[in-house]
């Protein structure tokens, strides 16, 4: 098979071009302190420019050096990785402890037919190993060499060099422009836009909002210039706006997401997406350890929903390389489908939601009523009456409190935690009980005047994407909290005695 010739005792280089991709790499980790020097040497006769010179060649030096220092060899099931200038390491990685191998191809990986290859352990910050680069043809051998141990190790079927099994999803373009126009990535990429361009000081930003508005304004000034005509104004300004955003969603959505194939092998999971960077993902099922399926309002406008997991494995660090998309846009029925699979004992249709407390929603309220009233108190200082329009908030937020507190929610089925949230935007958060890594109780004093307390559950999973809601169940009665605590300890601990 192709992945025998990786087996040996002879020590194998990287790529020959693989000082090329360090360097730029570490061109990129370097970008503001160069580009500062130069910009800097451009506007004066100091020796600024020359330092970013001198930096750039010591980067380039290093990447050479790292090319011909770094070796590694693969025998008796695992990786051994010799690299280092001055500090040299030696690294034995055996194959059963690597969880998630990642293939990483950009168009200039592409055009020289080349892959970065990250093998991730359980619960390593960094990766267990990060080749940048192998051919392309080497790393889909390791990958396949990896695949094949935890087989073999898992006592599975005899291994094929590569699945056959049928895609469980794939995403064609309609799909992807559903998902751009469900998904706010445009709006990431603006404020990111917008961010760099305040701190380098670029009137780019407000030069755009000039080219946008003057139209609008000319065409108000001509007609007028009404409260009518200023408002019709602002509302096709906001649409422009809204529809360049979601139209740069759609291809971002393209980008990230061209040629979307979901497919299994035995326990394997895999992802395999992207247009100009193309990225495959893929990590055992039994490592994933809690689940987020989510449908806003534009989801249910579209009747799709999305979903991801948090996977035991390299952090935050490595987020935008690892398997968390998992759905990006599919239909209900499609989800429950793959859901009926993986985790056979949920039944969505016929769950015992089990409620709050019955006054969770005067908790809920409370903050944004007395945010307004300390808004509305300040606009009245300055402009008296008009202050009183504030007034129409305190029913939505009370309204919107009782909505909320409605629809949050919390189930057990047959071991796993299931967690509903949300009302215009709607959660289900779930998690095996199983792989559960600690409870926590918290009582806050308001908390404790009402009789309340909220329980959290920490994943192995949990710090991959710090910015996901954390899986908790907020507004408990206190003792149904600490009866829900005692007993999913209990199942916890019996659960690693068999273990």
């Amino acid at each position: 098979m192709p992945s025998e010739r990786l087996i040996g005792t002879a020590e194998r280089r990287l790529h020959p071009l693989s000082w090329l991709f360090v360097l730029i790499a570490s061109v990129r980790e370097f970008a503001v302190p160069l580009v500062a020097a130069l910009v800097l040497g451009s506007r004066s006769d100091s020796a600024w420019e020359l330092f970013g010179l001198i930096g750039g060649g010591v980067l380039a030096l290093h990447a050479v050096l790292a090319y011909y220092t770094y070796r590694f060899r693969i025998e008796d099931e695992q990786l051994m990785v010799r690299s280092g200038i001055v500090m040299r390491t030696l690294r034995h990685i055996p194959f059963r402890r690597i969880h998630n191998v990642t293939l990483h191809q950009s168009i200039l990986h592409r055009l020289f037919g080349v892959a970065e290859v990250r093998l991730e352990s359980a619960g390593g910050v960094t990766p267990e190993a990060h080749m940048r680069v192998l051919r392309l043809d080497d790393a889909q051998a390791l990958e396949a060499l990896v695949r094949q141990s935890r087989s073999r190790t898992a006592a599975a079927s005899e291994p094929a060099e590569a699945s056959d099994a049928p895609p469980l999803l794939c995403l064609d373009t309609a799909e992807l422009v559903r998902l751009g126009l469900i998904s706010n990535r445009g709006m990431v990429l603006v404020a990111a836009a917008v961010g760099v361009m305040a701190q380098s000081g670029s009137d780019l930003f407000g030069t755009l909002i000039n080219a946008l508005a003057e139209p609008v304004i000319g065409w108000a000034s001509s007609n007028g210039s009404g409260p009518l005509v200023w408002v019709v104004g602002a509302v096709l300004l906001f649409g422009v706006f809204a529809i360049a955003l979601r139209v740069l969603s759609v291809m971002l959505a393209v980008l990230q997401f061209h040629g979307f194939t979901l497919r299994q092998d035995d326990d394997r999971l895999s992802v395999d997406a992207g247009l100009l960077t193309r990225i495959r993902a893929n990590a055992p099922l039994h490592r994933i350890q809690s689940w987020h399926r989510n449908e806003s309002l534009l989801h249910r406008w579209f009747g799709r929903q999305s979903l991801t997991v948090d996977t035991a494995g390299v952090a935050a660090i490595n987020q935008g390389r690892s398997l968390r998309e998992l759905v990006p846009v599919a239909t209900s029925e499609r989800i429950d489908r793959l859901l009926a699979n993986w985790l056979p004992g949920i039944d969505w249709q016929d769950a015992a939601w089990h409620p709050i407390h019955p006054r969770a929603w005067r908790r809920m309220a409370v903050a944004p009523i007395l945010l307004t009233v300390a808004i509305a108190s300040g606009v009245a200082l300055l402009h008296g009456a008009i202050a009183l329009w504030f007034g129409l908030l305190l029913p939505w937020w009370l309204f919107r409190a009782r909505k909320l507190a409605g629809n949050l929610r919390y189930s057990i089925q047959d071991g796993v935690l299931l967690i509903r949230s949300g009302w215009l935007n709607r959660h289900w958060r779930f998690a095996e009980i199983a792989k559960l890594q600690a409870l926590r109780l918290s009582e806050s004093p308001l908390d404790r005047r009402a009789g309340m307390a909220t329980l959290y559950f920490d994943t192995a999973g949990a710090s991959s994407n710090p910015m996901a809601p954390t899986l908790h169940i907020p507004y408990l009665p206190h003792t149904e909290a600490r009866r829900l605590l005692i007993d999913l300890s209990q199942q916890i601990a019996s659960t690693r005695l068999r273990w």
